[in-house]
């Protein structure tokens, strides 16, 4: 199966807007209207939309690139993404196609009505990153964040003009439709060019008297206090998509989208490894010989570990349940403690004549397991190194 971003032509870093560019445009190229009958053409439109359903929700995404198609399988996304027939394709990307499903319905004629538009511009979207702890993405939280923004101007409510019934007039360039068209013939039929109306940049309206606090805009540039509810387990990158919350149309067009991109803090006690969590712990060689009880960092306070006597260097406990819950399932990681035994580095006289009479003696001659398969010794040694 191709790389879904290898099909839509775009980097791994692509932004929203690029991927959408790239897959209007393969959409228009392998479009079953402009393809009749081909059947390579259409599954390339399909394998596109298929691209692009995975590459456009945040969410999808990730698991994407963390884990290739295998971790998007089971989600919609997997020989066409789920979709049965084209008409799910334009179902699903309406912002796209546009309501009746095919960019070339009015070439062809199998649409006859007027679409007079109902004014304004959407709103553009907008991104930003949210820091999180690795205590508030275990247990979940919300969060209030100001977003600087366009919003709809409170003196004309939006509309761009103080008074709807004497601001506006049609636009006289397109009748109100918001589009200019251009016909073209040749040997294949009549073909219909459809652009939006540069008079009233596809508004279908001109504004004869501006409101004087956002000069006909609808909206102002402000700041907005939204809250986000982030749910337990995400992981950086993810995003969270908040309807409406973006920038605010123009005159009254609809708000634009806000992505709120998870941003893990790093932690100074912690080490994630997907749903574990990884504590380092250094003993001194005494506690590490005979044994003790220590007190270690945990997500939702600390706790008190029993390490037994002799526990050797690179040894791994674990305690389970401690670590980052899955944000589908009710599973749960382990927080994992790596145990590192203190060398000293520098000895009184004293301490030097100690160690010393216990060099030869039989108890400090290394004695490692005898029967252990190859397989599990390199396990522990990359559990040491890693």
């Amino acid at each position: 199966m191709r790389d879904y971003y290898d099909i839509l032509g775009v980097e791994r870093a692509a932004s929203d807007d690029d991927l959408k560019k790239a897959y209007r445009k393969l959409a228009l190229n392998f479009h079953p209207d402009r393809n009749p009958g081909d059947k390579e053409a259409e599954e390339k439109f399909k394998e596109a939309a298929e691209a692009y359903e995975v590459l456009s929700d945040g969410r999808k995404r990730a698991r994407y690139d963390r884990f290739g198609h295998a971790g998007v399988r089971g989600n919609g996304a997997s020989g066409g993404a789920g979709f049965q027939d084209i008409n799910d394709i334009f179902s699903a990307f309406s912002d796209i196609f546009g309501s009746g499903g095919s960019v070339f319905d009015d070439v062809f004629g199998t649409q006859t009505r007027s679409r007079r538009r109902r004014g304004g511009r959407s709103g553009s979207d907008l991104r930003i990153k949210l820091p999180l702890t690795l205590e508030e993405i275990a247990a979940g939280t919300e969060k209030k964040i100001k977003v600087g923004k366009q919003l709809a101007c409170r003196t004309c409510s939006g509309k761009g003009v103080a008074n709807v019934d004497t601001g506006y007039a049609m636009c006289d360039s397109c009748s109100g439709t918001g589009e200019i068209r251009h016909v073209t013939h040749s040997v294949f039929g009549q073909f219909v060019n459809v652009q939006p109306c540069p008079r009233c940049r596809g508004e279908g309206r001109i504004i004869l008297h501006k409101c004087v606090d956002c000069n006909g805009e609808g909206r102002v540039k402000s700041e907005e206090t939204i809250t986000v509810k982030v749910p337990p387990g995400v992981l950086e990158g993810h995003y969270l998509t908040l309807r409406g919350a973006g920038n605010a149309g123009v005159r009254g067009g609809e708000s634009g989208h806000l992505r709120v991109e998870i941003h893990e803090k790093p932690h100074e006690d912690f080490i994630r490894d997907g749903l574990d969590i990884y504590h380092e712990l250094f003993l001194s060689f005494p506690n590490a010989i005979l044994g003790t009880e220590v007190e270690v960092p945990t997500l939702k306070g600390r706790a008190r570990l029993q390490i037994d006597p002799g526990v050797q260097s690179g040894k791994i406990l674990r305690m389970r349940d401690r670590g980052i819950p899955d944000l589908e399932t009710s599973r749960r990681g382990d927080q994992l403690i790596r145990i590192h035994v203190w060398t000293p580095k520098k000895l009184s006289d004293e301490e030097r004549e100690v160690i010393e009479g216990m060099r030869d003696s039989d108890s400090f001659i290394p004695d490692p397991p005898k029967e252990r398969d190859q397989q599990s010794f390199f396990d522990k040694v990359k559990d040491v190194f890693s």
